[in-house]
C-alpha cells in the first residue's frame, strides 16, 4: 500500500490546470464547454485541452495512472541543434510541454558505459547515469517523476541482445552479481543526491530469457534480486519493475512470471512492451497481463509502445516502420491514427484491476536536420543523436558497428521534423474527458490484391475509409489504370505493382501481385496439417505425416514425409478435391524427393469424375534431388468432380524407402 500512496502524492501534484498545450492555430481547436477533472490528492483540477482529434473517453481511469513518455535521446537531440516548441509556436522546454499535455512520468534508459576509450559516445542518446541525472532534474523541474530503465549493458538490450558490460567481463559470477548491485545503488544515489523523484525502476530491459550476458533463469534471477535490493535501499518507496516483450508468444509471459516467482525475485510491476505492428491483439495483451496479475498479485503496465503518424522518413536514415512495411497496420499512419493507437493501449491497461500505466517510447526522437544525410551523420557521430554511432563497433561490431545511423523512429514521435508538437501529444489529457468532433474520413485503408496472370483484372469499386473515430466506411474509388496498363501487367509475368486512385479526394493505394494463382489449399503444407489433403495408406507405412523441417522442404518449413523400414510397405495416395472452379484449361504440378526406394511406381495425376484423365511419372533418387512432375494442360468444365494427387509405391532397399512431397500447384493454363 505504501507504494500506491506515494505515487498518489507525487503524481497528484502534476494534474494541474493547463493552458499552453491547448493554445495554437485554429485548426487545433474545437468549440465547446471547458471541462475539468478533480484529482484525489489535494483536489487539484486538470482542464480538458482543445483539439481537433476525435477521442473516446477512457472509463475508470485512475488519477494516478502513469502517463509516461521515454525521452532518453532528448539531450543528444538538443546538443545536435533540435529545438522543441509548444502549440503556440513558441520555443519551450519539452518537459514543460509534455507536462501541460497530461504526461506525468519520464522514462530514461541507463547504460553502464556507452563510450569508447577515447570518450566517443556509442549513440542512442549516450545514456549513462550522468545523462539520466540531467534528464531527471529537468523532469523534476517540470513536476514530473522519473522511471529509470537499467539495461545492464553498455548499449542496447532487447530480446535479441543482452550483452554483458565490458567492465564486468572476467569477473566470477558472484562478483558480477555484486557489481550489478553496486552499479544500481551508486547510480540511484546520484539521482537521489540531485533531488530527482524516482517513482519506478526497471531491473533489465526486455529480458526475454536473458540479461547481462546470462541465459539461465537461476542466474538471471540472482542478478534481478541484486538490482531490486539496491532499489529498495536507495528509493524504498519506488516500484520495482521487470520488463519483457512479445506478449503474442503463447505461454512465454506465464513462463517468465513462474520463474520469477520460483526463484523469489522481489518486484512490484510486471511490465510489457506492446507495439501493435508485431505484438498481437490488445485482447491477448489484456488476457495475458491479467492472468499474471491475478496469479502472482503484481501490478501490470505497458512500458513501451508507439505508433507512426506518417510513413515518411525525415532524417535520411531508414525507419523501422514505413509505407509498405510488412507489419500489422491496425491504424492509418496519421496523427489521428497515432492518437487512436495510444488511446486504445491506455484503455486496455486501465481496464485491468492492477493496470497502472502506459509509457510511450521515444516520443521526441526526431531528425536532427533536414538538409542531407552527410550533415546529419556528422551530428549523430559527434552527439550520439542517432540510434548508433560508428564508435559502438568496439562493443557491438556485428550490429551497431555495421549499421549505425540516425533515428529509426522519427515518424513515430509526437513532434514533426521542425520540433512542432502534434495534436496526438494531447492524447494523455483527452483520454480523461473524451473529445467528440465531427466524424470524418481520416485515411484510406491500403488494398492488397492478387490476380491470376491468366485471369481477369477486376479492381474493386470501393475502398475502406478509416474514420477519425476508428470506424470504417466504404467509399467509391476511381483507379488510375488503363487498358494498356492491364495488358502489360498480364504479359510481364509474375510481378508486383502499386496502383493509385482517388476516393473522396484522398489518394487510394492498391498493392497488386500478378501471380499464377494456386487453386489448391495448403499447397505447401505450411498449415502444419495434412487437411484438406486426404492420405490413403495402402500398405501400412511406418511414418506418413506432415513434418516441420525446413532443411528437408522445397519451400517453407513443412512438407509431407514418408518412411518405412519393411520392404513393400510404402504405397499410398495423397489427394485433394477441388471445388467451384470455372470452366477452362488448367495445369497441375507436384514435387518429390527421397531415397532407398528400390523399384518404384510414382506419378502425379488428375481425376475428373473419379477417372484419371492425365498422369506424369516421378522419380526419387537421393537426398536433396527434387523431381517435379507437371501436367501442362487439361480441360475442365464447371460442375465436374476434380481431384489432383500423387501415387507413391516403393519396394524399398537398404534401410527402407523414404521421401518428402512438397509444393503442389493447380493453376490456370493458357487457352
Amino acid at each position: 500500500m505504501k507504494h500506491r500512496c506515494l505515487l498518489l502524492l507525487c503524481l497528484g501534484a502534476l494534474l494541474v490546470s493547463v493552458a499552453a498545450c491547448g493554445t495554437g492555430s485554429e485548426e487545433s481547436k474545437t468549440s465547446g464547454t471547458t471541462q475539468t477533472s478533480e484529482t484525489e490528492a489535494g483536489k487539484k483540477t486538470v482542464e480538458k485541452l482543445e483539439s481537433s482529434l476525435y477521442v473516446k473517453k477512457v472509463e475508470n481511469l485512475s488519477d494516478d495512472f502513469i502517463m509516461g513518455v521515454d525521452l532518453s535521446s532528448v539531450l543528444a537531440e538538443e546538443a545536435s541543434g533540435v529545438k522543441y516548441y509548444n502549440f503556440a509556436g513558441e520555443e519551450q522546454d519539452i518537459f514543460k510541454t509534455l507536462a501541460e499535455c497530461g504526461v506525468n512520468t519520464i522514462r530514461v534508459r541507463v547504460w553502464n558505459d556507452p563510450y569508447d576509450a577515447e570518450g566517443h559516445g556509442f549513440g542512442g542518446g549516450n545514456n549513462n547515469i550522468d545523462a539520466a541525472v540531467a534528464i531527471g532534474k529537468r523532469a523534476a523541474a517540470a513536476g514530473l517523476s522519473l522511471l529509470v530503465d537499467f539495461h545492464y549493458s553498455d548499449f542496447w538490450a532487447d530480446p535479441g541482445k543482452q550483452m554483458i558490460p565490458r567492465a564486468w567481463k572476467g569477473l566470477k559470477y558472484t562478483e558480477k552479481v555484486d557489481a550489478l548491485y553496486q552499479f544500481t545503488k551508486e547510480s540511484l544515489e546520484k539521482l537521489k543526491a540531485a533531488g530527482v523523484p524516482v517513482s519506478m525502476v526497471q531491473v533489465g530491459n526486455e529480458t526475454n530469457g536473458a540479461m547481462a550476458g546470462y541465459e539461465v533463469w537461476e542466474d538471471i534471477a540472482e542478478l534481478m534480486k541484486a538490482g531490486s535490493k539496491a532499489i529498495r535501499e536507495v528509493y524504498p518507496e519506488a516500484l520495482v519493475a521487470v520488463h519483457f516483450a512479445n506478449p503474442e508468444k503463447a505461454g512465454s509471459y506465464q513462463t517468465y512470471a513462474s520463474n520469477l516467482n520460483f526463484y523469489g525475485v522481489d518486484y512490484d510491476v510486471f511490465g510489457s512492451s506492446y507495439y501493435p505492428y508485431w505484438h498481437g491483439t490488445l485482447d491477448n495483451l489484456a488476457k495475458t497481463l491479467n492472468e499474471i496479475s491475478e496469479k502472482y498479485g503484481k501490478k501490470v503496465m505497458v512500458l513501451e509502445t508507439s505508433y507512426a503518424f506518417t510513413g515518411e522518413d525525415t532524417d535520411f536514415s531508414g525507419n523501422t516502420i514505413g509505407d509498405g512495411s510488412a507489419v500489422t497496420k491496425d491504424y492509418p499512419y496519421t496523427v489521428q491514427g497515432q492518437a487512436n493507437a495510444v488511446r486504445n493501449v491506455i484503455d486496455t491497461v486501465a481496464s485491468l484491476p492492477q493496470g497502472i500505466g502506459v509509457v510511450y517510447w521515444e516520443g521526441a526522437w526526431i531528425t536532427v536536420g533536414t538538409n542531407s544525410w552527410e550533415e546529419n551523420s556528422a551530428k549523430w557521430e559527434k552527439y550520439g543523436s542517432g540510434w548508433a554511432s560508428s564508435y559502438a563497433a568496439v562493443y557491438d561490431p556485428d550490429d551497431a558497428g555495421k549499421y549505425y545511423g540516425g533515428s529509426a523512429v522519427d515518424n513515430q514521435a509526437f513532434f514533426d521534423a521542425a520540433g512542432k508538437p502534434l495534436e496526438s501529444l494531447k492524447i494523455f489529457n483527452l483520454v480523461r474527458f473524451g473529445n467528440e468532433v465531427e466524424v470524418r474520413a481520416d485515411a484510406l485503408e491500403d488494398v492488397t490484391l492478387q490476380f491470376d496472370l491468366n485471369g481477369s483484372i477486376d479492381m474493386p469499386e470501393t475502398v475502406s475509409a478509416v474514420m477519425n473515430d476508428d470506424s470504417r466506411q466504404t467509399v467509391p474509388v476511381s483507379w488510375n489504370l488503363t487498358e494498356e496498363d492491364i495488358q502489360k501487367m498480364k504479359s510481364n509475368g509474375p510481378e508486383k505493382y502499386v496502383i493509385t486512385g482517388d476516393a473522396s479526394g484522398m489518394k487510394a493505394t492498391a498493392y497488386v501481385s500478378m501471380i499464377e494463382y494456386n487453386f489448391l489449399k495448403n499447397d505447401s503444407f505450411e498449415d502444419g496439417t495434412v487437411e484438406p489433403w486426404v492420405v490413403n495408406d495402402l500398405a501400412g507405412a511406418d511414418q506418413l505425416y506432415v513434418e516441420n523441417k525446413g532443411t528437408d522442404s522445397l519451400t517453407g518449413k513443412w512438407h509431407m514425409h514418408f518412411w518405412s523400414e519393411k520392404k513393400n510397405s510404402v504405397e499410398f495416395t495423397l489427394e485433394q478435391s477441388v471445388k467451384d472452379l470455372e470452366s477452362g484449361n488448367y495445369k497441375y504440378a507436384i514435387s518429390i524427393m527421397g531415397g532407398d526406394a528400390g523399384e518404384t511406381e510414382i506419378y502425379a495425376y488428375v481425376k475428373i469424375n473419379g477417372e484419371i484423365i492425365a498422369q506424369v511419372p516421378l522419380e526419387i533418387t537421393f537426398y536433396g534431388s527434387w523431381d517435379t512432375a507437371q501436367i501442362p494442360s487439361f480441360a475442365y468444365e464447371a460442375g465436374q468432380e476434380l481431384s489432383v494427387g500423387i501415387y507413391v509405391k516403393c519396394s524399398g532397399a537398404g534401410n527402407g524407402a523414404w521421401g518428402k512431397i512438397d509444393d503442389a500447384m493447380l493453376n490456370k493454363a493458357s487457352e
